[in-house]
């Protein structure tokens, strides 16, 4: 059914009076049917204990001589901004400095403030006093934010009359250069070129430097892209000895032009890469993963490869010497570099597995990380390579609450805090199986149960978009709702991740998108074949990207499940180019105004191939009003659409603020996932 009036189009009015009324009434409806039950409650008891736990593993970030730490639970729900010492933080009851209530804040200021994250600048004057800090807050948990500037002596925000910095709401970002003086990407109106001065996709594409004491209109602007772009900006790299000023245009969501930036007069000079390669320049090196094949001289680097430069030598003299430094094969990708004082750590993925190594910077000797957990996914969580070879690594499995590790790359690490075990794990077995899509691929996928737990209702979960990796993990929420209570849980590491590198996420883009369909309805299949549950007893969830994948397998595979949980989904596929930041996703899915690529996404728009002739399985489809990333009109026009073409078994909840994660605070996290489970236990039996 292809739409050339669009009866639901009136829905897409985010703030509308009528549009906010249909979804109360549809919440209401779906709250009466299973958030008024006991085991709901009792879901909700268990999601929220978890998340308000106060002995739930802190993450934290090095600041000079503090760790900061955002947290939030019972008592404060909107959270608290708090920094302590790394000997505090080993305790097992650590003595947290506050330095900004949110809820306070949101109470004076009478607005539902979400936290956003906060840019400390790093103190260059050798006082080792860390004083600067701009922290972003949004409204209902939007992508959009208000910035102001903090002051970590005084304790007080520094207003704009004193100099301090704010910036208005919006899609922006700002960044230090000195304690005077940041970079703006915001919106500032008509651009000379007579554009917007937002790209089409709704992102900054004009940088300003901006003075303190002066008026962000007089600010001189020092670079801009072009309308087309996603996004363009200018960014500055304040590594002793190598101070370097970079721009950059996102000319669509996985190609962009580098340059290096004069800031005085503007000049470029352009990093000649291409377009798709990741690239980071660091100290006096220029360090390059590829996501095509490419060509150097005699070599060719696959896709997935890590090659170091000489960066003077290659920007500036076109020279091209490289040095490999990883090469992928059929099973192993590179997953995340990140550098300390010495040396350079790789993390990689073998067959989903983490691992990592480490290489010295400079002469690339490879040397082991001591002290790491075998058999678990670890994670680098912070370093600072200005002050030496520290590290902090996380690890976990399924079954193994988070660990913190703290060391260094030179003589190992050792655990220092552990999150506690929110469900019983000793029943609980991990596998990992192999299917063959429709094509051969060969594709992994996560199965956790109970071990006296052969077969029954088993949830599996997916995303397949936007290099997007599927690491095993703690999956607390899951482990307690669902695993415990006799549920098999699945995920899947189907094509569009990054599982096995760039190639496992390029073919699955634009015309290869059927790929991610394929791969994930051949899951659903194999559970089955293996007798691990029967279609009857199959849920699938996924949100964003996952929620656009639940929409397809309910138009194009409703056969293979008993019921859907579909999360904050991109779903017109026709007109999602036009809401909000979808245009920024072309790379991935397509242009549907191009009647070549509309021909091949046609087939996967959830909103164009609902049928009234098809039985679908039960659905859950769930949103937020403040998302401003994916517009919340696809759910609310999915669920209208199967209502009006005869679905009955069709359940819609909008929180109304809660940005692109669906919730605002912990409470409404619990209680959409409760929503969530609960809905799958009563489809799916018990």
């Amino acid at each position: 059914m292809t739409n050339t009036a669009d009866p639901n189009e009136w829905l897409e009015d985010i703030e509308g009076q009528a549009q906010l009324d249909w979804a109360r009434h549809q919440n209401k409806a779906t709250v009466d049917e299973f958030a008024s039950t006991p085991h709901f409650e009792q879901l909700r008891s268990a999601t929220l204990a978890i998340l308000d736990n106060d002995d739930k593993l802190p993450g934290i970030t090095r600041r000079g001589e503090f760790l900061y730490n955002f947290w939030r639970d019972a008592d404060h729900p909107r959270g608290l901004w708090r920094r302590t010492t790394l000997e505090s933080y080993c305790t097992e009851k650590p003595e947290w400095d506050v330095l900004i209530d949110v809820d306070a804040l949101a109470t004076e200021n009478d607005e539902k403030w979400v936290w956003a994250g906060a840019h400390v600048l790093r103190p260059r004057d050798g006082s080792g006093v860390w004083r600067h800090v701009l922290v972003s807050l949004s409204r209902g948990g939007a992508d959009a934010t208000v910035t102001r500037e903090f002051d970590l002596v005084t304790r007080e925000w520094v207003a704009p009359e004193d100099g301090g910095f704010h910036l208005p709401e919006g899609k922006s970002t700002i960044s230090w250069l000195d304690p005077d003086t940041v970079y703006v990407s915001a919106d500032f109106g008509e651009a000379p070129d007579g554009q917007p001065s937002l790209t089409e996709s709704g992102y900054p594409r004009i940088t300003k430097r901006w003075s303190r004491g002066t008026a962000l209109t007089n600010a001189p602007t020092v670079y801009t892209g072009e309308y087309t772009d996603v996004a363009a900006g200018a960014s500055y790299s304040s590594v002793p000895g190598f101070e370097r000023h970079f721009a950059e245009r996102a000319t669509d969501f996985y190609n962009s032009l580098n340059y290096e930036l004069d800031p005085d007069t503007g000049g470029l000079t352009l990093i000649d890469l291409p377009t798709d390669a990741l690239s980071q320049p660091y100290r006096q090196w220029l360090f390059v993963i590829t996501r095509s094949p490419w060509e150097l001289g005699t070599a060719v680097h696959e896709p997935g490869s890590l090659l170091v430069f000489d960066y003077d030598a290659f920007v500036h003299a076109g020279r091209r010497e490289a040095t490999v430094l990883f090469t992928p094969d059929a099973t192993t990708s590179l997953a995340s570099i990140v550098f300390t004082q010495s040396h350079l750590v790789l993390t990689t993925l073998h067959d989903v597995a983490t691992q990592l190594s480490l290489l010295s910077l400079g002469d690339w000797q490879p040397s082991e990380l001591r002290g790491l957990p075998p058999l678990a996914t670890i994670g680098v969580h912070d370093t600072d390579p200005e002050d030496g070879d520290e590290i902090f690594l996380v690890s976990s499995t399924f079954v193994t609450p988070p660990t913190m590790l703290h060391g260094t790359t030179v003589d190992g690490v050792t655990p220092i805090k552990h999150s506690p075990a929110f469900f019983d794990a000793d029943n609980i077995v991990v596998e990992q199986f192999f299917t063959a899509s429709d094509d051969g691929t060969r594709i992994p996928y996560f199965v956790v149960r109970r071990r006296d737990v052969e077969s029954g209702p088993t949830l599996l979960y997916g995303y397949g978009g936007f290099v997007n990796a599927l690491v095993p993990g703690y999956t607390p929420v899951p482990g307690r709702n669902w695993i415990v209570e006799g549920g098999i849980y699945v995920i899947a590491n189907i094509r569009g991740g990054g599982e096995y590198g760039p190639t496992w996420h390029s073919q699955a883009q634009k015309a290869g998108r059927h790929l991610v369909y394929e791969d994930f309805s051949s899951v659903a299949k194999d559970l089955v074949a293996r007798g691990l549950t029967t279609v009857a007893q199959l849920g699938a969830m996924g949100g964003s990207n996952g929620g656009l994948l639940m929409g397809v397998m309910l138009t194009r595979y409703p056969e293979l499940f008993g019921a859907l949980v579909c999360q904050v989904p991109l779903i017109d596929m026709r007109r999602y180019h036009t809401m909000l930041a979808g245009a920024s996703w072309v790379a991935e899915y397509g242009n549907p105004d191009d009647p070549e690529q509309w021909a091949f996404m046609e087939p996967f728009s959830p909103y164009q191939n609902v049928r009234a002739d098809v039985e679908y399985p039960p659905i859950l489809i769930t949103t937020s009003t403040r998302d401003d990333r994916v517009h919340p009109g696809h759910a609310r026009k999915f669920a209208a659409i199967l209502e009006q073409t005869g679905h009955s078994d069709v359940w819609y909840y909008e929180n109304i603020e809660g940005g692109h994660g669906g919730s605002a605070n912990n409470k409404q996290a619990a209680f959409l996932s409760a929503l969530a489970f609960e809905f799958l236990w009563q489809q799916l039996g018990s």
